[in-house]
């Protein structure tokens, strides 16, 4: 069980695998007021940086669940760094259908909605696991301004304009299936940067060391198109945020 080898490959050296920065994490997690013993359950923790700082800094308990094996030993690994190790859990596992034995105080999915088949329903997944008062956070691409076809969406790598909603009506579509938008952090243009070129020293490396690998010609052509792709098309249409929901 594991996501496909390319993400494995061109994210290994990410410790965030969005386009937030430690800083935005902080950010949220002192937005969130989060009190120690806190506990979190995170759906796609991806190499864990979210809660292994949580656990250093706010005293929060948690679980994660990713699909990757390599991020989830990342995620361990960071724990162990950070010290943290005792306060958290890291599973590999599918996350979607996944529901806490115990109640948690906060239900994250950031940036794995497909896990759910969307928005609502991951939604829907993740307050199941909540506990009465608890903070749903989800992670979640937004287009800054509507691309004005199709062939731009895709250049975003989204399959169309309508796969994205507007920032205002993303916030509406909260509100819709009964939830209280209590908190956002949006990432920035340096997030994304980040986010993205560091991708590209990555799959040069791996190149010259991986030089007969069956997926050279893959990642060769990846690097020699993202860059130019990225500036063209995500730098300018797509925003993406952290979104802190309460069931009304």
């Amino acid at each position: 069980m594991d996501i496909p080898r390319i993400f494995n490959i061109t994210e290994s050296a990410h410790r965030i695998h969005n386009p937030f920065t430690p800083e935005k994490f902080d950010m949220l997690g002192e937005a969130l007021r989060l009190e120690p013993g806190t506990r979190i359950l995170d759906l796609g923790s991806g190499s864990g940086e979210m809660l292994c700082t949580w656990a250093r800094d706010y005293g929060i308990r948690g679980t994660g669940i990713d699909l990757s094996p390599l991020f989830t030993r990342q995620a361990q690994c960071r724990a162990t760094e950070l010290g943290v190790s005792e306060q958290l859990s890291f599973i590999h596992g599918d996350a979607a259908g996944h529901v806490s034995d115990e109640r948690v105080g906060v239900a994250a999915c950031v940036g794995a909605t497909w896990i759910g088949g969307g928005v609502a329903g991951t939604v829907g997944l993740l307050a199941r696991s909540l506990a009465s008062g608890g903070i749903i956070l989800i992670g979640e691409p937004f287009w800054q301004h509507r691309p004005p076809s199709d062939e731009v969406a895709r250049g975003c790598l989204a399959g169309a304009v309508s796969d994205f909603l507007e920032l205002p009506a993303l916030i509406a579509s909260f509100d819709a299936i009964g939830y209280d938008v209590v908190e956002m952090v949006l990432a920035d243009q340096n997030g994304w940067d980040r986010y993205e070129a560091a991708k590209w020293l990555t799959m040069r490396r791996w190149l010259d060391a991986n030089p007969a690998d069956p997926l050279a010609k893959e990642v060769r052509d990846m690097l020699s198109s993202e860059p130019k792709r990225y500036a063209t098309y995500t730098r300018e249409y797509l925003g993406w945020g952290v979104f802190a929901l309460m069931a009304r």
